[in-house]
């Protein structure tokens, strides 16, 4: 069978369908036996085919943990579709994934190079492994206020500067949709011997179509996550750990990411998986297409109307291959609001929910899913949103605030153990924090364990505040208050 009609294949799927059709009665979790035991209007509201998935790891089934029937065929299809060597499923979302390469690729006091503006799963991972981060901090966009990726002389900078270094972690693309120069990255790793590991949390689609950015695999990484379930079509909490080559042991990534993992699999988002991959493997490239060309009609558009404008490929630094195209950053400073006030307006005024507010922009997302009553509806939206705050930008725009890279004092896992006390936000300028506070999308840590919080830093946290953004992460959910260390120790 070739590959094109092996795509065609959904195992797991096909195989939970002729379990249920089998018609045994279960004796087993869960307890609503197949929606039988179900709140009524719960049942009624998402179908009872559902329940009828909702199983568990019984032998016709399967496990996660130790595949040898539908779910391994499952996962070789992945593999094979994403171009790697192994594919392993997360039902954890990858955060899960990102953890289990962290403790896979290093150890207690073993360094790790990784962008400062990474996910907090992976400085969590850093904190269980004990490893130390070195950061390399990304380029500052002083006229959009984010973050973008790593260049590849700045990886090659830091492993010069620590050729001890074990690993190293990129994010490709940001959740802006900038896309590295990953080749070039993992080009410079492996000439030292050096594995890499990659968040693809919102590329998942790169495999499946021509015009879009080179995936992880294609570029070389050693292991990358994928959230199948932000751009793939699977069901939310699904995604793939992906691998390739010897520089990580395959065994070593299943065993972390087991020990991880729940042990109550959900075969409904196992399913999803196997389907989303089937479909992107046979339809993705021409719905791919579809949708790429939806997102230039509303891109065109925006640069029209006044008051707005989009984060465009020329505004990125060397060092990067370009955009995603099914990510669309509006900048919306010349209407005089912040991206949080423009997602509340588009939510109140416009019927759009956005995929993500910072104090400066707002984020539409792309997928297979849009048509183009969605394209006329956002680009609608758009027109009346200017139409209503234009006057404002008369206004004096406010000057872009970045949040200060902090530097680190004390490796994170011992601030995260060490003896702490709780001082007002106000009052915690210079101190060494003991938790993270991170604003949550996109959720990098403003500050993370081990790290001195600045007086700049404490500025940008309140301006996030004030305009009713999420701040998340310290013990204190109202952050009047913070827990640093007591005894200020140097890094070790």
């Amino acid at each position: 069978m070739g590959t094109e009609d092996r795509q065609r294949l959904a195992p797991l799927f096909d195989g939970l369908v002729a379990h249920v059709e089998r018609g045994r009665y279960p004796f087993h979790i869960p307890g609503h036996k197949g929606g039988r035991g179900a709140d009524p209007a719960f049942r009624a509201w998402i179908g009872e085919r559902a329940f009828w998935l909702d199983l568990i790891n019984i032998a016709p089934l399967d496990d996660l943990h130790a595949p040898r029937g539908i779910i391994r065929d499952a996962e070789r299809l992945a593999a094979e579709a994403f171009g790697a060597e192994h594919a392993f499923f997360s039902v954890q979302g990858t955060s899960t994934a990102i953890m289990a390469m962290v403790l896979a690729a290093v150890g207690p006091g073993e360094k790790i190079i990784v962008p400062r503006n990474v996910h907090k799963s992976v400085l969590s991972a850093i904190i269980l492994a004990g490893a130390v981060p070195i950061f390399i901090y990304p380029e500052m966009d002083q006229a959009f206020g984010i973050a973008h990726g790593i260049s590849p002389d700045a990886v090659e900078r830091a492993l010069e500067a620590h050729p001890d270094a074990r690993a190293v972690f990129v994010v490709h693309p940001t959740y802006y949709g900038v896309a590295l120069d990953l080749p070039a990255i993992v080009a410079t790793c492996h000439r030292r011997g050096v594995p890499v590991l990659v968040d693809e949390a919102h590329g998942a689609h790169f495999s499946f179509h021509p015009k879009l950015p080179p995936s992880a695999m294609e570029s070389g990484a050693d292991a990358a996550a994928t959230s199948v379930h932000k751009l793939g079509g699977s069901l939310t909490q699904s995604s793939l750990l992906l691998h390739q080559g010897r520089r990580i042991a395959p065994e070593r990534l299943r065993v972390t990411l087991s020990l991880l993992m729940t042990t109550s699999t959900s075969y409904l988002l196992l399913a999803s998986l196997d389907t989303a991959r089937r479909q992107l493997a046979v339809a993705g490239e021409a719905r791919l297409q579809a949708a790429i060309e939806r997102a230039e009609t509303v891109r065109r558009a925006v640069r029209t109307i006044p008051g707005l404008r989009t984060l465009e490929a020329d505004d990125l630094p060397p060092g990067t291959l370009g955009l995603d195209p099914l990510k669309l950053t509006v900048h919306v400073a010349g209407l005089g609001l912040s991206g949080a006030d423009v997602e509340e307006w588009m939510r109140a005024e416009g019927g759009i929910e956005v995929e993500l507010s910072d104090l400066y922009n707002v984020l539409f997302l792309f997928s297979l899913a849009d048509g183009d009553d969605a394209v006329r509806r956002l680009k609608d939206a758009l027109r009346r949103l200017s139409e209503a705050h234009r006057q404002n930008g008369a206004r004096k725009p406010k000057p872009i605030l970045l949040p200060e890279m902090p530097a680190l004092a004390l490796s994170p896992r011992d601030a995260f153990y060490a003896e702490t006390e709780r001082v007002p936000l106000e009052e915690a300028a210079d101190r060494i924090m003991a938790e993270f506070i991170l604003v949550y999308p996109p959720g990098i840590p403003v500050v993370m364990p081990g790290e001195i919080l600045t007086q700049d830093n404490i500025d940008y946290i309140r301006a996030n505040l004030a305009e009713g953004l999420p701040v998340l992460g310290p013990e204190d959910a109202t952050l009047r208050t913070v827990r640093v260390i007591k005894e200020r120790t140097p890094l070790r």
